[in-house]
């Protein structure tokens, strides 16, 4: 899906890979369903604006958390 930062409207360069300094696994969300096993969680993901370096997180797996 093509990505336009909301700063300078610029095409986006997408799926980088977000990591917390000293924690290799990144950052994850996740939201808690009804039930024991009925949670949803996805790997963010980020774009970089090549123009004036605008940051914003993604997901691909948004579908899963409209229920």
């Amino acid at each position: 899906m093509k990505r336009t930062c909301n700063q300078c409207q610029t095409e986006m360069i997408t799926d980088c890979k977000v990591t917390v300094e000293g924690d290799l696994s990144g950052i994850k969300i996740s939201q808690k369903g009804t039930g024991l096993f009925n949670s949803v969680s996805a790997k963010a993901k980020g774009s970089v604006c090549p123009n004036c370096g605008f940051v914003a997180l993604y997901i691909d797996e948004y579908e899963k958390f409209n229920k």
